[in-house]
């Protein structure tokens, strides 16, 4: 089988790229100041992290979610479950940034190692596709609301669908429409027995980082989704038949692309406004020594805005890196002046900024300490 998307770039899909396009070019121009940027992408994660699982119906609060990350042994009975999905979210949402910044290119391989991210967590083997039927039912009364494709056409389907985004973005197709055809046909595929919802957010979140659209790690589709729940099932619903092979498969997706682009252009406007808002404060411009940084360098020294110390945990984790790529980066900072070595135990090392870096790092309770309560957020309805 192979798919052969339909869809049209219609006048409202063309104006919300527009939007796109304007907000992504600000967003990389506002020089902000680490401790704000770490504090802007903590939230920002944290918040794909809470109301992408809440869709497919999580338990745990935004504060709750927090705590299961922040908290290793933290215990909120009856949703251990609930606990492990949050986790899981949270450790493959690095990685999905990582595979990004490499380029790394849209396989099989890449999709069934995400999902083995999402649903077992950062030592899962990939997984493979699902071996029998999955029919989507309601929770309360059992009825059928979708009968996704047999199981000996998945792996076919699969194929084309990987096929198809390579074509997509030879022939020079917007990043953000690719990104949404593939958030659609995965889920109308629906390859596994659980956790296709979440797959499909963070395929789509990866696209978009490789593509550029990552918004410096401030992006967080997965709120408004959550937050207009009904819209987003809606617009997956493009055709009335429950049956893949009944309608579904050749189905006209462009509804559900006018919405996808326009949820995506309310949040790259959220982030816009964000950015101005910090950038009118007046920041003193960057340092030379902080311009010349990488992004992995950045994110790393944005650690530093709630900590003194760090270790190569901590890298790994907030990299999506293996533990001996996040002591190899340890090491050439250390060698290049950025850190220094603050202990060293039997249990490892751990690593503070030099003095010539920890000059330009102003923490997030510092200022408070000065007055200033605010703290950098991009979600509208907080």
């Amino acid at each position: 089988m192979r798919l052969s998307p339909s869809f049209t770039i219609t006048p409202a899909i063309a104006r919300g790229l527009m939007k796109i396009e304007a907000a992504r070019a600000l967003v990389e121009h506002a020089a902000l100041p680490l401790s704000v940027e770490a504090e802007l992408r903590r939230k920002a994660r944290l918040r794909s992290v809470h109301f992408s699982t809440r869709i497919e119906g999580n338990r745990l609060t935004l504060d709750e979610a927090r705590r299961a990350i922040e908290e290793e042994q933290v215990v909120f009975s009856g949703r251990e479950r609930d606990v492990l999905e949050v986790r899981n979210y949270w450790s493959a949402l690095p990685r999905v940034e990582e595979w990004a910044a490499r380029k790394r290119p849209f396989t099989e391989e890449l999709i069934q190692g995400l999902h083995a991210l999402v649903q077992g967590g950062p030592k899962s083997r990939p997984t493979p596709y699902r071996d029998g039927q999955n029919a989507v039912r309601d929770a309360a009364s059992g009825a059928l609301i979708y009968l996704p494709p047999q199981a000996e056409d998945v792996p076919a389907l699969m194929r084309s669908l990987v096929q198809w985004a390579a074509q997509a973005e030879e022939e020079g197709l917007p990043v953000p429409v690719i990104a949404g055809v593939v958030h659609y046909q995965f889920v109308t595929i629906h390859p596994y027995y659980d956790g296709n919802g979440r797959t499909a957010r963070l395929l789509a979140t990866f696209l978009l980082h490789r593509g550029g659209y990552g918004l410096n790690g401030f992006l967080s589709l997965e709120e408004h989704h959550a937050r207009d729940l009904a819209g987003y099932y809606q617009a997956l619903m493009v055709h009335p038949h429950h049956n893949y092979y009944e309608g579904r498969a050749e189905a006209e997706i462009t509804p559900w692309l006018e919405y996808f682009i326009s949820s995506l252009a309310q949040v790259f406007q959220t982030v816009r406004e964000e950015a101005l808002r910090w950038k009118d404060r007046g920041f003193p411009a960057e340092p030379e020594e902080l311009r010349h940084l990488d992004h992995r360098a950045r994110v790393v020294l944005g650690l530093f805005a709630r900590r003194d110390k760090i270790t190569s945990a901590d890298v790994a984790g907030v990299l999506g890196l293996s533990p001996r790529m996040a002591r190899n980066l340890l090491r050439d900072w250390t060698a290049s002046g950025i850190l220094e070595v603050a202990q060293q135990s039997r249990r490892g090392r751990s690593y503070r900024l030099s003095a010539i870096y920890r000059q330009y790092i102003g923490t997030l309770s510092a200022r408070r300490e000065d007055g200033d309560e605010s703290e950098p957020t991009l979600s509208p309805g907080s």
